[in-house]
């Protein structure tokens, strides 16, 4: 249990009081040392680890009317902005690195809306420190358009090597969404690998049969499994079966065919109204021979 801690450091003492395990704080809206020390001093008593939260949008200057002044930046200028961030993120670090609680207890976070200054205000965090990042871009929008700055933001850092855990933000009423997203990431840039990738090509003037229903079966019936297989639904056999012939198993068709390969090569040819209906069951051979065997009764 993770306790986001905001503004009030108080709260923070009564979750270590509670029992938390991790606790994270705000530079933003806690930029108080005196109040920093209190917790993490109560904090230490009992090995509590620490997530160092800094976002874009709650630095301590637009928090606290009395820093704007002082630290008055134009939000349109990422470097600045990226500069500032990790100076609020490395300010709390130094707290804790005095109080003697710094590697194994602390990890870092540096959160934007905008995908740049997120990935620039990281870059720039890495460089200065090795403690754990949890990466994200925060408030990326609805389902689509967010799933896609997220895995622009965080796939940039993560391909860099830069990044321990992620956080996939959507404006969305089912958060199974942002799961589904985070691990599409990682799957994409082979960082998981026990689920099954969909390979599908756009519609083109070789298209010889209606494709898209066949990819939207496949795709809700491969969602339930949870081995590492590849299929692939192209839509012509004149590059589909080459292009896809890293495929577990692939199909394609038109005038009345379905031509179905097994990485790359000819497997069998079976009417087209056929086509899906093999296709699944063929899945379903292949992700029988993936699942592990029944273990044998004692004698």
């Amino acid at each position: 249990m993770i306790a986001d801690i905001h503004y009030d450091h108080t709260l923070a003492l009564l979750a270590i009081e509670a029992g938390v395990h991790c606790l994270r704080l705000n530079p933003g809206n806690i930029p108080d040392r005196d109040k920093v020390v209190k917790v993490v001093t109560a904090a230490k008593e009992r090995q509590i680890p620490f997530r160092i939260g800094v976002n874009a949008g709650s630095l301590p200057e637009e928090v606290h009317k009395s820093l704007r002044e002082q630290h008055h930046i134009d939000r349109d200028d990422r470097e600045r902005t990226a500069e500032r961030m990790v100076e609020v993120a490395l300010g709390h670090c130094k707290i804790l690195e005095e109080l003697d609680y710094g590697p194994g207890f602390i990890k870092v976070s540096l959160k934007a809306t905008d995908v740049w200054t997120n990935i620039l205000a990281n870059r720039k965090f890495a460089a200065a420190r090795q403690y754990p990042i949890h990466l994200g871009v925060t408030e990326s929008g609805p389902v689509e358009a967010g799933s896609i700055r997220s895995a622009v933001g965080l796939g940039i850092l993560l391909s860099e090597g830069i990044g321990d855990t992620i956080r996939v933000s959507l404006a969305t009423s089912d958060p199974r969404e942002e799961v589904r997203v985070a691990h599409e990431i990682l799957k994409t840039l082979a960082f998981r690998n026990e689920s099954p990738t969909l390979v599908a090509c756009p519609t083109c003037g070789r298209l010889e049969y209606d494709m898209v229903p066949t990819v939207k079966a496949v795709e809700a019936y491969i969602a339930k499994l949870r081995i590492p297989i590849t299929v692939a639904v192209m839509g012509c056999v004149v590059n589909g079966p080459a292009e896809a012939r890293h495929a577990d198993i692939g199909v394609t068709g038109g005038r009345g065919k379905g031509v179905i390969f097994k990485k790359g090569k000819l497997y069998r040819t079976v009417p087209q109204e056929e086509l899906l209906p093999v296709l699944l069951a063929e899945i379903d051979a292949i992700a029988a021979e993936h699942s592990p065997a029944p273990a044998s009764l004692p004698s």
